[in-house]
C-alpha cells in the first residue's frame, strides 16, 4: 500500500531536495510550490502525512496546517527557517506533530517522516491486541481505530494528542511527568524545551475537549510533577 506524502514550500530547491529524499524512500510525494493549490489537493488525495513550509506567499504554513487539522489528523511536520520557541510552540497549537528547523539533515527529515508515519499507522491501523477501548467518566478511545468520542461527540485528533490522552487514560490515578510523557509519546531523549512542548499538547487537548484552563475535569495538572487523569 503506496503511503501519501504532501510537501509543501516555495523554495524550489527545498521542496525538490525534500521530494528526492523521500521517493528514494518509496514514498509517493504530492510537491506543490504553492499552498492554495495543495490546499486544493487535500480534498481529493487521501494523504498519510504533510511537510509543510512556514513562510510562504498568499498562504503561510501556519494557516494550512490550521485548515488541514479541521477535518483530517494525519502527521505534519512544520519545515521553516524560523528558530524562536514562540513559533515552534505556535506551530504546536495550530496542530503540528513536529518541528524542523532549515537548514536540516535530509536523514534526519526522513527519520522524523518516518517515526511519525508509524506512530500514525499504529494507532489508525492498529495492533489488534486486547484492552484496545478505553472509557473514563463519558471519554471513550479505541485505540485500533483512533476513534475517540466525549460524551459522543467525536473528537478529532493528532496521532500524537492521541497518545497523550491514551498514556494518561491507561495510567489514570497516577501522575505521568512531561519527562516520561515526552520519551513514550515523541519517542526521543528529554531535553530543554521539551516541557513548553507537552504544555502546548495539553493545552490544545483541553481545548478540543472544551475543558477550562482554570479547572479541568479530565487532565489535571500536579505542580512541578506532571499530568493525571483521575479514576
Amino acid at each position: 500500500m503506496s503511503v501519501n506524502i504532501l510537501v509543501v514550500d516555495d523554495e524550489k530547491e527545498i521542496a525538490d531536495l525534500v521530494e528526492l529524499y523521500l521517493t528514494n524512500e518509496n514514498y509517493c510525494v504530492n510537491k506543490f510550490y504553492n499552498p492554495l493549490e495543495a490546499l486544493h489537493s487535500i480534498e481529493s488525495i487521501k494523504y498519510d502525512l504533510a511537510v509543510l513550509d512556514v513562510m510562504m506567499p498568499e498562504l503561510d504554513g501556519f494557516t494550512l496546517c490550521k485548515k488541514i487539522r479541521e477535518k483530517y489528523n494525519f502527521p505534519v511536520i512544520m519545515l521553516t527557517a524560523k528558530i524562536e520557541e514562540l513559533d515552534k510552540i505556535n506551530g504546536l497549537t495550530l496542530g503540528a506533530d513536529d518541528y524542523i528547523t532549515k537548514p536540516f539533515s535530509p536523514l534526519e527529515m526522513v527519520a522524523r517522516v518516518k517515526a511519525q508515519l508509524r506512530r500514525f499507522t499504529r494507532y489508525n491501523e492498529g495492533i489488534q491486541q486486547n484492552n484496545d477501548i478505553i472509557e473514563v467518566s463519558g471519554l471513550v478511545m479505541n485505540r485500533s481505530t483512533h476513534q475517540c468520542t466525549l460524551n459522543e461527540t467525536p473528537l478529532l485528533l493528532t496521532p500524537i494528542e492521541f497518545s497523550i490522552l491514551w498514556l494518561l487514560c491507561e495510567n489514570r490515578g497516577q501522575v505521568i511527568s512531561s519527562e516520561r510523557l515526552f520519551q513514550e509519546v515523541w519517542g526521543e531523549k528529554y531535553f530543554t524545551g521539551s516541557n513548553n512542548t507537552v504544555m502546548v499538547h495539553i493545552r490544545h487537548l483541553r481545548e478540543k475537549m472544551k475543558e477550562p484552563a482554570n479547572n479541568p475535569k479530565f487532565i489535571k495538572t500536579v505542580w512541578g510533577v506532571g499530568y493525571k487523569i483521575e479514576k
